[in-house]
């Protein structure tokens, strides 16, 4: 247990930086893809920043990253809810950027939670997050009801894989969040490329920053970006397409 790496160089003056969703993206793709791109990135931290986008919980990424997977170096993790810098084996959300967050969330789960009891479709998750409420979703039962419920609260609602059905807070996801952590750091939005396949990673994908939708993404996320110039539509599967895109898109040597 090594912790997160420590390059000599601040992020911001890393030549490349990928800010990439984990299910099925970074985690995705065979045994060897995933060896290789993880093997790249080790090799190149004096010029490569990684930046973890996704659903996850601080707590799982750190067990993650335990197992074997590199090490971030800061997160947007919960859905964009949580934005934190990670410090030798812990991620530590970063206060002066979740503020806005927290009072936009103005501590909604119970309220959130008892508003969609009993709603058809809709199974809360047992996992409690800070600034999110999060179900498993029957798509075939979910009704519109539950969706204006959550209007109502003046908070947003996500659904992703068609299984999934978050609650959130209002104008919170994973692009603003990403574009407000890479402000903060002094990243050059030219030198990131932002990776998903799911539709929760859609704000990060239409951000307007360099973006890839990896091999096997969700249809429905495939058919909202493609319109898009800055967005990449990848053949490789998960890690492959990650590498795919960065060397199509000449954002840094690849393997």
């Amino acid at each position: 247990m090594s912790g997160a790496p420590i390059p000599s160089t601040s992020i911001s003056a890393r030549r490349f930086v990928l800010a990439t969703d984990l299910d099925g993206t970074f985690l995705g793709g065979s045994d060897e893809d995933r060896k290789t791109l993880y093997r790249w990135i080790e090799d190149n931290r004096e010029t490569i920043g990684l930046i973890f986008v996704t659903g996850r919980d601080p707590k799982f990424i750190a067990a993650l990253c335990d197992g074997g997977v590199p090490w971030p170096e800061y997160v947007v993790g919960d859905v964009g809810t949580t934005i934190a810098r990670v410090n030798g084996l812990e991620v530590e959300p970063i206060e002066t950027l979740e503020q806005e967050i927290a009072e936009a969330w103005d501590d909604s789960g119970d309220r959130v939670r008892t508003e969609l009891a009993g709603h058809p479709g809709l199974t809360v998750q047992e996992t409690e997050f800070r600034y999110r409420v999060s179900f498993d979703m029957n798509p075939d039962e979910v009704t519109q009801a539950s969706i204006d419920a959550v209007d109502e609260m003046g908070l947003d609602h996500l659904i992703s894989d068609n299984k999934y059905f978050d609650v959130l807070p209002k104008g919170i996801s994973k692009g603003p969040s990403l574009k407000r952590l890479i402000a903060h750091l002094g990243i050059s939005p030219s030198s990131v490329l932002a990776a998903g396949d799911t539709l929760n990673d859609l704000s990060m994908l239409e951000c307007g920053l360099p973006a890839v939708a990896v091999g096997g993404a969700e249809t429905a996320l495939v058919e909202r970006v493609s319109p898009l110039d800055h967005v990449y539509i990848a053949k490789g599967i998960g890690a492959a397409g990650i590498l795919e895109a960065v060397r199509e898109l000449d954002l840094h040597d690849t393997p």
